[in-house]
């Protein structure tokens, strides 16, 4: 008796080599797969302007990052003696302006060179309410802890996002004919709606996505949402608070993710180098101190091979600290 449905997901043609930058960009669910990579040493860049959740905000990101639009203070707000942009995470916010423009400007200049580079953008849509700052009527993408009555907030509509989205995957495309994006809707579930509100909402991100996957540009899509919602089904898959995927879901999705988009050899070496990482947490304990030079030895023996098959990649810290303890 099958207790479960599951399905086949189609490979992409194009692959992931472990050299290849990958961009990030979209809900929690986002950097989650992203900081899988990130764990191998892989080349990728997550959320560079912060976690951002609806279609508006994912592309006021790509904008601000493609169109090299420098910020000045009269792009932020001063909010009991913090500057703080509403387009970015709380990470640039600031008692000094300068300082908040700084790290605008420069993180977004990162990014674009990144991009520039870059093999795969992955594009994370969380929920379609957006929520705009009364005083000026902007979209925004963090609140900052703001009152919630300074805001009012809807439910984009689909025409919105496929018009808005048109233009930028026409961009995209423009700057960096070799980019290859790939649309995802979050699993993780926006219980602020409520559950029909949830539903509606991830209604209106695939009805969207369904419209720009015709897109000439021929963008393509991960069935993240899917993958917890029919495949998985069952709240053992969940966080404590029930909305977030819990840290097995995250790892069957990303082994659904790394067979789908990863070259054999990229997910042999990531598995490597996660074997190499996560040593550094083991402890020896009692272990006599022969056994904990060998095992040392061991490992800086298996930071030299991944050293000369992947040029470039930095693996001081844990060469450092097996040196030290090979040495006693």
């Amino acid at each position: 008796m099958e207790l479960r449905t599951t399905f086949n997901i189609e490979e992409s043609a194009e692959k992931i080599s472990y050299n290849d930058p990958v961009m990030f960009i979209g809900s929690c669910f986002a950097g989650g797969m992203g900081k899988q990579m990130e764990a191998g040493r892989m080349p990728v860049m997550i959320n560079p302007s912060g976690t951002v959740y609806n279609p508006v905000s994912v592309a006021n990101t790509l904008d601000t990052i493609t169109q090299g639009r420098k910020y000045t203070v009269d792009d932020l707000y001063n909010h009991n003696g913090i500057w703080l942009s509403f387009s970015h995470y709380t990470d640039f916010s600031s008692e000094d302006p300068d300082i908040v423009i700084s790290r605008i400007n420069k993180a977004a200049g990162e990014a674009f060179r990144f991009l520039s580079g870059a093999a795969f953008l992955f594009i994370t849509f969380g929920t379609a309410r957006v929520y705009r700052w009364k005083p000026s009527g902007r979209i925004v993408s963090n609140c900052h802890k703001i009152a919630a009555s300074a805001f009012s907030n809807e439910l984009l509509r689909v025409s919105e996002i496929v018009s808005l989205w048109t233009g930028m995957l026409d961009r995209l495309r423009s700057l960096f004919p070799g980019l290859r994006v790939i649309f995802t809707v979050s699993p993780v579930r926006h219980w602020k709606d409520g559950a029909h509100g949830n539903q509606v909402s991830k209604s209106v991100l695939f009805l969207a996505i369904e419209e720009l996957l015709g897109h000439s540009c021929t963008p393509g899509y991960f069935p993240a949402y899917e993958l917890l919602m029919d495949d998985l089904r069952d709240y053992r898959f969940y966080d404590d608070d029930m909305l977030n995927p819990s840290s097995s879901a995250i790892r069957y999705i990303w082994q659904k993710f790394s067979d789908c988009y990863l070259d054999v050899s990229a997910a042999e070496l990531r598995n490597e180098v996660l074997k190499i990482t996560r040593a550094l947490g083991h402890r020896p304990g009692s272990t006599s101190a022969g056994r904990k030079k060998e095992f040392a030895k061991g490992m800086l023996e298996r930071i030299r091979v991944m050293e000369n098959k992947i040029p470039g990649m930095d693996m001081q810290l844990e060469k450092s600290y097996f040196q030290k303890l090979a040495e006693g």
